[in-house]
């Protein structure tokens, strides 16, 4: 949910038991590992000083304009402010893994960009008796683990830490336009050739789109996260781009505006890459901004991945 981008308006009666074991044998699978290329990877330097969580997060808030944000969806989701961090994980999504990989790596402050708790309030009254719910709750608070949820904040960051995690990441920071949200390339490259780069990039398996893959395209409007209401639609009037290059959408409402503007005979595109995938370079842009910081702190980015398998 991205809903400070500027187009956004904001089964079975398995026992506990059997449930843990499932969860356990699934989880010992993902090892560890202190520097994996293109997915894990962990920075370790010698101790300077102590951090509290609370310390940690006022220094981002510090550096964001306007500081505080009233009403935010960035609070703790588990653990306090008092808690003196041992390491820290940044990733899109808290899951299991990623809390099982923090617990490997004596890490216990986690910094994620989404929900923990499977709305957007993190609300968890109606969750209270759920054996998902109680089995993360319970692990987090057995281990005292800190999750800070980082959504306003790092969207609020000026430039965009997502959107300019996504551009460094995709080589175009160059020609990224912070204010328009505009990827203007040097050189027209066909619609086939920018999924290519998109999927090689950012690590994606598959993408959606509408659009003639021979089709040159060189003005590109990214917008990662969700791409939902009149916004992006507005923004596509005012920027005219080539290609939308987004993380997920209300189907009934961008795809049947590309289809319609094609139709009428525009040379509008989409791609579309899935929410998680589309802004994990941001919680990467995280640590990076966390290890100039704190340079005597074990920082570890975690990819969450997109939960969806294909067929």
């Amino acid at each position: 949910m991205s809903n400070h981008h500027p187009f956004f308006v904001p089964a079975n009666g398995q026992g506990r038991r059997e449930f843990f074991t499932t969860i356990s044998k699934a989880i010992g699978s993902v090892m560890l590992l202190p520097m994996v290329s293109n997915s894990v990877q962990a920075y370790s330097f010698p101790p300077s000083q102590s951090w509290t969580v609370g310390q940690i997060m006022d220094m981002f808030i510090k550096e964001v304009p306007g500081g505080t944000i009233d009403k935010t969806v960035d609070t703790l989701k588990s653990g306090s402010r008092d808690i003196v961090v041992t390491g820290i994980i940044t990733t899109m999504f808290a899951t299991l893994e990623v809390i099982q990989q923090a617990i490997q790596a004596k890490a216990n402050f986690i910094i994620a960009h989404e929900p923990t708790f499977y709305n957007h309030l993190d609300e968890t009254d109606w969750l209270a008796q759920d054996e998902v719910y109680t089995f993360k709750a319970d692990l987090l608070k057995k281990h005292n683990i800190a999750i800070w949820r980082n959504h306003d904040y790092v969207h609020t960051f000026v430039p965009d830490g997502v959107k300019t995690g996504v551009a460094n990441q995709l080589g175009w920071q160059k020609q990224y336009d912070i204010k328009s949200s505009i990827i203007s390339l040097l050189a027209p490259m066909s619609l086939k050739a920018i999924i290519s780069q998109v999927k090689d990039k950012l690590h994606i398996s598959q993408v959606r789109y509408i659009g003639d893959l021979s089709k040159p395209c060189r003005k590109i409007l990214l917008n990662p996260g969700a791409t939902m209401g009149k916004g992006p639609i507005q923004a596509m009037m005012r920027e005219k781009p080539d290609v939308l290059l987004c993380g997920e959408i209300h189907e009934w409402e961008v795809a049947e505006y590309v289809r319609d503007a094609r139709t009428k005979g525009g040379n509008l595109s989409l791609i579309i890459m899935g929410h998680s995938v589309s802004e994990e370079p941001g919680s990467e842009f995280m640590a990076g901004w966390l290890r100039e910081k704190l340079p005597g702190m074990k920082i570890t980015h975690i990819p969450s991945n997109n939960p969806l398998s294909f067929m």
